[in-house]
């Protein structure tokens, strides 16, 4: 839920976005200074949030020093070794540079008026590093450690033909490897960055990227979408308005599970782009990777839950059908069809994804809905009382993993209701049995047996996430939670659900570090003689009886015992803890103000 509030700060205003990743990128500059079980977590989501939105802001500058900072902290040791053997080839690496740059500057200032500037720059550690995990190679065969800048000083009109009339000399003189020519000038990226790149080879049979872009393209590239505020009579900020758009979109999915969530934010943030157009020569961005179907979806709701295939290029292509830049698409619809399941595989934008979930969601509500119905219908014609407790422990016994999917299994017919009612006939016949008038219990009698406690507390019905079955759970120590407590889960590193209590002492620290571990929970069918121990502080004047008086009136109440009580009195005033068992929060509230109203009694807390 935090990292939902984050993001949708971000979308209500872009400027927010801005000052956290300035803030981050301080705060990771000190990092140093900070507790150690402290800087894991923050160098974490710097590499795991922060980076990646900078590079969607085309921050470039930070978004490296962010990642080259989070790596330090988090993998120092290769971090170090990537940094040992950077230092160790600098000179030979500088001297290369030169003699790359120097035939080049010669060549422009001969055969151009332009005026220019050309740097040489030495890639990021953490770059690297990537580059060594994805290509699997050791740090020597790494060809392209650099890269080589030629920044433009032209007016806004005559910015494409300098950057080509460029990148035509530097192929003149070097060959260049055309299958890595990267045009932005034409289609810049969302996040506003124009650049011309090529790798072609330099001396010694090396490769070497050249990058060129003016001198205004070049502020964007280093300031990202901020630098638009500067230009913004020049150039639109729709990069920034996308880039919003599709955080709205992820916010929309309603998605309850927050790893999901962060997965879909931080894969749309990193995504390459691919550029497709409609059949009147509409252009369209979508990431590299996204198929016939997130075109449609990325056009319309209706016209992606009709899609049946595509004609591109003129050709016959399936919904799943992988799109390349430059493919010209008409979708193609039937009226008679809609999402299926499998649909969530075929397409890699969120908005595509979260509107099949969505449309999925609302026609399994609907059969879910309509199965309800029909089963309280066929039950109010035997005459058969409808307790959605039991009808719980019905849906458990049938293995449903959602309440909703076992509705929609009676709505679309796939399950036959009378066996359903006839099993919550045996449910409540075994629930009437084991039903029989408890023991009561005076005063004396503390102890309550463990195995009871145990199997009675097993007995109730949790819905955790939605889900009824296949998940291991256990009441949290740290706050004891019963029955009609408002409770939340946490996943645990060991496996497993712990149920805490909202008002955990813990909770708030919980939702903080590991939000992504919270999940939903809530008592969803209560057991018959399950109960929980409850510990109670009780303060009050130290007069005599009054420790009889507070037993007395426990004694009374037939539905709760007495487990242990302790008392310690100093100074006219007695603190006395008891343990009593519950069966729920409504009935200790009861107790409470049982107690409370005890003469002398001042006052009652349940204790954590």
């Amino acid at each position: 839920e935090n990292f939902r509030n984050l993001l949708l700060s971000f979308a209500q205003d872009g400027r927010v976005i801005l000052i956290m990743i300035a803030d981050r990128l301080n705060t990771m500059r000190v990092l140093k200074h900070y507790p150690e079980n402290a800087i894991e977590k923050i160098a974490r989501e710097a590499s795991y949030l922060f980076a990646p939105l900078a590079h969607r802001m085309g921050l470039y500058a930070i978004k490296t020093e962010l990642e080259d900072l989070s790596m330090k902290y988090l993998q120092g040791g290769i971090y170090q070794e990537i940094a040992r053997k950077l230092d160790e080839t600098k000179a030979s690496r500088e001297t290369y540079i030169k003699d790359f740059i120097e035939p080049v500057r010669q060549r422009l200032e001969e055969t151009t008026n332009l005026k220019f500037d050309i740097k040489g720059r030495t890639k990021s550690i953490s770059s690297i590093w990537n580059k060594l995990k994805k290509q699997k190679i050791p740090f020597e065969d790494i060809y392209d450690l650099f890269a080589i800048r030629i920044i433009l000083d032209t007016d806004l009109a005559e910015e494409k033909a300098a950057c080509w009339q460029v990148y035509s000399i530097i192929t003149d003189m070097y060959t260049p490897n055309t299958a890595r020519l990267k045009d932005w000038l034409s289609i810049p990226k969302s996040n506003g960055y124009e650049s011309l790149h090529i790798t072609v080879m330099g001396q010694e049979g090396r490769w070497v990227e050249v990058q060129i872009r003016t001198r205004r393209m070049d502020e964007i590239a280093e300031r990202g979408l901020a630098a638009h505020w500067k230009y913004k009579g020049i150039r639109s900020e729709s990069g920034l308005d996308e880039m919003l758009t599709r955080i709205r979109e992820i916010l929309e999915s309603q998605e309850s599970n927050a790893v999901r969530l962060m997965d879909d934010f931080k894969m749309d943030l990193y995504a390459d782009e691919v550029y497709v157009f409609t059949p009147k020569g509409e252009v369209h961005k979508l990431p590299k990777g996204a198929t016939v179907l997130d075109f449609a979806y990325s056009i319309h709701t209706n016209l992606g839950n009709k899609c049946v295939g595509a004609k591109v290029d003129g050709k016959n292509v399936p919904i799943r059908y992988a799109l390349k830049s430059g493919d010209q698409v008409q979708i193609q619809t039937g009226a008679n069809q809609t999402p299926k399941q499998d649909w969530v595989n075929y397409v890699c934008t969120t908005k595509a994804r979260n509107k099949i979930r969505q449309t999925l969601k609302e026609a399994a509500l609907k059969e879910a809905e309509f199965g309800k119905e029909n089963l309280k219908r066929r039950m109010k014609n035997r005459k058969i009382d409808y307790d959605e407790g039991l009808l719980m422990k019905v849906i458990k016994k049938l293995k449903f993993k959602t309440v909703t999917d076992f509705f929609a299994e009676i709505g679309a017919e796939r399950l036959d209701v009378n066996p359903v009612i006839d099993l919550y006939l045996e449910v409540e016949k075994a629930e009437r049995s084991a039903n029989d008038p408890g023991e009561s219990r005076s005063a004396e009698s503390f102890v309550v047996e463990t195995d009871v406690e145990t199997k009675s507390t097993k007995e109730d019905v949790m819905l955790i996430d939605q889900q009824l079955t296949g998940i291991d759970y256990k009441l949290a120590k740290c706050c004891n939670p019963i029955y009609g407590d408002d409770v939340f889960g946490f996943v645990a590193t060991t496996g497993g659900i712990k149920i805490h209590r909202t008002d955990c002492p813990n909770a708030a620290q919980m939702m903080q570090r590991f939000g992504y571990r919270i999940v939903k929970a809530r008592w969803a069918g209560k057991a018959e003689g399950s109960h929980y121990p409850v510990t109670l502080q009780v303060v009050g004047n130290d007069d005599i009886g009054i420790v009889t008086n507070i037993t007395s009136m426990i004694s009374k109440e037939t539905a709760v015992s007495l487990r242990s009580i302790s008392i310690d009195s100093h100074d006219g005033l007695f603190k006395g803890q008891l343990t009593v068992m519950v069966s729920d929060s409504r009935q200790l509230t009861t107790l409470i103000k049982k107690i409370k109203s005890v003469k002398g009694v001042k006052q009652v807390d349940r204790s954590l």
